[in-house]
Order: C-alpha cells, then structure tokens, then sequence
C-alpha cells in the first residue's frame, strides 16, 4: 500500500494529536492503565482519558471500567471492638431497672443515647417512663459483634493490619449481610467502592498504527495574522467535521425542589399569611409541652428525637400555666394528664422535631386576633433512611387564629391551597393529633396512584391555646414538603431529591403540568 494511501486512511478519522500520540503508544503497550498511558505521553491524566473515549468512539480503542467494594473499620468502630458497643457495655452493667438520668451520670450520656435505640431495636432491654429495663441478661453475642471482632484479629495480623477487606473476606455467612449494613449505618465500619479503568488498543487501531501515524502541528483557527502574512499556505489545517453534534447547551434555573418550596410560599402569601421562622434548636417545653404533649409520650424517646445536652429557659408564666394544664387540666374543663410535671425535662432542648414549636411560640407571643402565619422550613428525627424517610426534611406549618373561626374554614383554606398547587381532588379523612380536636388528614388522588396522605391538621385543643393566654380557636396544620414533591415531580425515591445529579437538574421540567 503507497504512502499517500495510508495517509490518507488515518485522516479519515479527524485525529487531534493527542489522540494520535495516545493510540501510537497503546499500539506499543497493548493494554493500560490511565496513570500509565498520561505518563508515556506526557499528557495530563483528564487530557488522556478524553482522547481515549474520543478513539473509542472511532473504534480504534476500548475503555473497560471495573468496580471494587471493600470494607475498613473506623475509629469509634476499633474502640467497640475492644470494649463492646454501647448496649452491650450498658445490659452488662444494669441487672435491675435504672433511671436513664442515673445511668448518663454512672457511664456516658452520648454511651447511654446510642445505647437506647439499639437495645430496644435488639429486645435486649425496654424503655418506659424514662427507665431502662432490662429484658435479656447477657445475651448472645450478635452478628454485628462478631464482625466487629474479625476486624479486630484481622489488625492483629502484621501483614493485615489497616487492609481493606471484601464482603467475602468478611462474612461468614449471608445472614450476616444485615448486621453489616447496620455498622455502616452506625458508622462503625466504612464501605469503599474504587473503580478502576483499562485503555486497550482495538484490531482497527493497531491496523492504522501499523500503517503509520504521522504527527503534525495542526491549526484549529484561522487567525488574521496567518490571512497577513501568507503563513497560512505551508500550514497543516485539521479537517472540521460538520456532523458532529454540538454540546447541548443548558440554561440556568432554580433546583426543582427550591423552586417548589418557593410556589408554596408565594401561595401562602397571596392568601395573606406572614411568614415566619424560629431555631432549628428548640427548648423541650415549645417543642412538646407546650403542645400538650405528655412528658413520657413516645414522641420524646431517643429514637425519634435528637436530643441535646444543653438546656433553655423557660417563661415563669407559661411554665405555671403549662404545668397546671399538664397536672390536672389547668382552669377548664379538662383532667389533663396527671402526676407530676417535670421542669427539668421540659428545659432540655432538642432539634425541632416540627416546625409546629415555631408557629405555637408566635402565637404565644401574639395572642391577639387576627393571625394567618406560616413557616416553610425543616425539621429533624432519627429516622431510618429509606425510600420515603430522611433523619432531616422539610415541614410546611400553618396557623389562623382569629374570632369565629370554624372547622369549615380550614377545610376551605386546605382545599385552596392544595388546588393551587395543582391538585384538583382533594378530600379530608378524620385523623388523631394530640394537639388538634377536631383532626383530620387531607389526601389528594393522584392516577395510578389513588388517595395519597399529605399531612395532618386540626383546630388547637384548648389545652394547648388557654395556657398561653390565646382566647380564640386557632386552625392548625402540618404538611409534608417533600411529599408533596415526590408527586410533583414523578419521584419514586425521596433521596433523589438531595443528591447533586447536575444531569437530572439539567433535565427537569420547569414545570409539569
């Protein structure tokens, strides 16, 4: 084959030179790794790589990825692993029913918060009335425990130690996959996943390497210097193709989510509510007993509540108030809930579990008709992460307070908004809230879907509105944010909402009609 041939085969497929530089050398190494490739051509590692999915694609190279997933124990994981994870230092510890207060003072608050959780998940112990009982003594040691231990004697082993090891290499069994996923969870043991990429010359490229591949400065633009000069004539141009497609171009928007958020607060402000905010960090007393939440509601235990170690002052006013409702039903005709009131558990702060402590403490502090306020923001609970549940999510909470107020117009407000928002059925189911009476839950029918549960809502009971000085009946409600944006936008996963896809941003619909 002649020389002007086999020029001319190679411009047939429009090499840039990196591209000639990097298959010449792959027709010398046959099969690499991308480090290795960016060195023998002196190219950065980002610059290689694109020019081997640009042969790729011409044929004349192959890009195989390969995926490795392999487990390391973390620093808190060791320390279990020599001292036992917290509920089995604290079943060991107790043999009788003990004040979960006595046993933070004996051990460790942050020991016995984690423990609480685990030992009620694992029945090795009960939690009632702020007491730890146990349940099983000395139980057997759990699949969780024994990896634990493996990863012990593996770093006792000097050509072990600090080596990441494969499920395989880990478990014994496959019922063991659950308590693996659990250390992770806890954060006790990291999951690492690598992957690793392999560049390879194809039978095409190495017939065009073997033809001769000759580099030459190129020019990519056509400069007035060069139109001057006449230095134009003895330059090698690169060919342009015109049927490669152009990069899409994406215009600037808002992240779905934000922009859904923002429509319900612009619905809420043209109705003529005022929006309001508060601290993410809120005093146990506004977050639950101010609500009339009893104090050894469910709602308070460490699987459901962030619970920090500092504490807040309460209003003496309130407080009394609060106390009377709670102990005996305050100065109407209510039995409240009995025994006594605790102060000191009231004062304990913790992450807003509701955005609800926000919207009571306003009224309180504005106990005079009329008030239509809001508050669009986030709230926290120990949640275990799934499809539909975050530990963290947004809240959309609403109150109206004013003379005359009825069942019937928050009925009406609900139905405007959520006909605002787009849904056209809307119907309410009687519900239960221990602050709300009447309560009901508002459902709109989704096709394929059918009725789908939105919130919850009522009308204050006055157990909750005459301690704080408010005369009026006040219509309440809490509505699920990122529910409402799972129907939006077609989700099927709440998760994907938080992860940073710049492709599925780039690609939502504006709108969705």
């Amino acid at each position: 084959m002649s020389e002007q041939k086999q020029k001319h085969e190679a411009s047939d497929y429009n090499l840039s030179i990196n591209e000639k530089k990097i298959l010449i050398d792959l027709g010398e190494l046959e099969c690499t790794i991308p480090k290795t490739l960016a060195e023998k051509t002196s190219l950065k590692p980002e610059a290689a790589m694109q020019s081997a999915f640009l042969l790729e694609e011409k044929g004349l190279a192959k890009v195989d990825e390969e995926f490795s997933v392999n487990y390391t124990i973390t620093g808190e994981g060791v320390e279990y692993a020599d001292n036992g994870l917290p509920e089995r230092q604290i079943v060991e510890y107790i043999s009788e029913p003990v004040a979960i207060d006595d046993l933070k003072n004996q051990l460790s608050p942050k020991m016995v918060g984690i423990a609480i959780g685990w030992l009620k998940k694992k029945g090795w112990a009960d939690v009632k009335n702020s007491m730890i009982m146990p349940s099983v003594n000395s139980p057997e040691i759990g699949d969780d425990e024994k990896i634990l231990s493996r990863f012990k004697q593996y770093a006792q082993e000097p050509d072990k130690s600090g080596i990441a090891f494969t499920e395989k290499e880990l478990l014994e069994k496959d019922s063991e996959k659950s308590a693996l996923k659990d250390l992770l969870k806890r954060k006790l043991v990291i999951k690492n996943e690598e992957k690793y990429r392999y560049v390879s010359i194809t039978n095409q490229g190495r017939k065009l390497v073997s033809q001769g591949i000759e580099i030459e400065e190129e020019i990519t633009q056509l400069t007035s210097q060069l139109l001057k000069t006449g230095e134009w004539k003895n330059k090698n141009f690169r060919s342009y193709n015109i049927h490669t497609p152009p990069k899409p171009v994406y215009g600037a928007k808002i992240h779905p989510y934000q922009r859904l958020i923002n429509q319900m607060r612009q619905i809420f402000i043209e109705m003529g509510f005022t929006e309001i905010k508060g601290e993410i960090i809120q005093s146990s007393f506004w977050n639950f007993d101010a609500l009339f939440q009893p104090q050894d509601h469910p709602a308070r235990d460490m699987q459901d509540t962030f619970h920090l170690e500092s504490t807040s002052e309460i209003d003496e006013e309130c407080k009394d108030n609060v106390c009377a409702m709670h102990e005996h039903g305050g100065d109407i005709s209510s039995t409240g809930w009995g025994g006594l009131w605790d102060e000191n558990i009231a004062r304990r702060n913790v992450l807003r579990t509701h955005t609800t402590a926000v919207t009571i403490k306003y009224l309180a502090d504005n106990p005079e008709p009329p008030v239509k306020a809001f508050c669009i923001d986030r709230a926290y609970r120990r949640e275990t992460i799934d499809p539909t549940h975050l530990p963290e999510f947004e809240q959309l909470e609403g109150v109206v307070m004013d003379k005359n107020m009825s069942f019937a117009n928050l009925l009406g407000c609900l139905a405007e908004f959520y006909h605002r928002m787009g849904f056209e059925n809307v119907r309410f189911r009687p519900g239960y809230f221990p602050y709300t009476e009447p309560s009901v839950e508002p459902e709109v029918y989704i096709d394929g879907m059918g009725w789908i549960e939105l919130g919850g809502a009522g009308i204050f009971r006055k157990e909750v509105t005459d301690p704080l000085g408010i005369k009026h009946p006040v219509l309440a409600w809490g509505l699920g944010v990122s529910r409402v944006a799972m129907l939006k936008l077609g989700l099927r996963d709440l998760r994907e909402l938080y992860q940073s896809d710049i492709d599925w941003i780039r690609k939502s619909e504006v709108c969705r009609l």
